[in-house]
C-alpha cells in the first residue's frame, strides 16, 4: 500500500498483516508498479520522483528524476525492458529498466496524466488524463495513434480517471469524473 505520509506498507496477504514499512518520501506515494519479471516494484510520488526498490530486500535500485510535478500513472512494459510514468506535467517519460536512464520524453496531454494501460501483447497502450481524453501509443515507436475525447468519439466530458485494456474483445474500460463508465472496443494492429 502506497500512503498519504509517504510510507509504502508492505502486507502479508495471507496474515493480512504488515510486514514492512519503508519510507519512501516526505510526500505523498501515488503509484505503484510491480516488474513482470525483474523482482522490482517502482513508485512514484508526489516529490516528483520515480523510485525503484529490490522487492526481496527492499534495496533502492534507483531514483528517477525528469517530472517537475507528481507522478500518478506507473507501468512496466510487458516485456520487462522499460518503465513508463506519467504525471501531473502531462509528459509521458520512458526509462530503461537496466540503469534506468530516461529514453524519451513526450509532451503526451494538455493536463495531467492520471493513469496507463498496456494492451496483454504489450505492442500498445493508453493513457487517460484530466484534459478528458485517452489517446492509444505504440509502444516500440513512441508514437500517438488514437485520441478519444468528447469532440471526436462522444467520449467523457470531464476528466478520466482510470483506464483498463482488458483482454475481453480488445476492450478498453474508462471511468470519468462525469460518473460515468465507458467501453471502447479498440481495433488496432490486429
Amino acid at each position: 500500500m502506497a500512503t498519504g505520509d509517504g510510507v509504502l506498507v508492505v502486507l502479508d496477504i495471507e496474515e493480512r498483516s504488515p510486514v514492512r514499512h519503508v519510507k519512501i518520501s516526505e510526500q505523498s506515494l501515488r503509484v505503484l508498479a510491480v516488474s513482470p519479471d525483474k523482482g522490482q516494484v517502482s513508485v512514484g510520488a508526489s516529490d516528483n520522483l520515480v523510485k525503484v526498490f529490490d522487492l526481496k530486500n527492499w534495496k533502492p535500485l534507483a531514483r528517477m528524476e525528469g517530472h517537475n510535478k507528481s507522478v500518478f500513472a506507473l507501468a512496466y512494459s510487458p516485456d520487462g525492458k522499460r518503465i513508463i510514468s506519467g504525471g501531473r506535467d502531462a509528459q509521458l517519460k520512458f526509462w530503461d529498466t537496466e540503469n534506468f536512464e530516461e529514453q524519451k520524453n513526450i509532451a503526451a496531454h494538455m493536463y495531467a496524466i492520471n493513469f496507463l494501460s498496456f494492451r496483454e501483447d504489450g505492442k500498445y497502450f493508453v493513457t487517460c488524463s484530466m484534459d478528458k481524453s485517452m489517446k492509444i501509443w505504440d509502444y516500440e515507436a513512441f508514437r500517438l495513434l488514437k485520441v478519444i475525447d468528447k469532440a471526436r468519439f462522444v467520449g467523457h466530458g470531464t476528466s478520466i480517471n482510470k483506464v483498463l485494456w482488458t483482454k475481453h474483445n480488445n476492450q478498453v474500460i474508462a471511468i470519468s469524473d462525469d460518473h460515468t463508465v465507458s467501453v471502447w472496443e479498440i481495433n488496432i494492429g490486429q
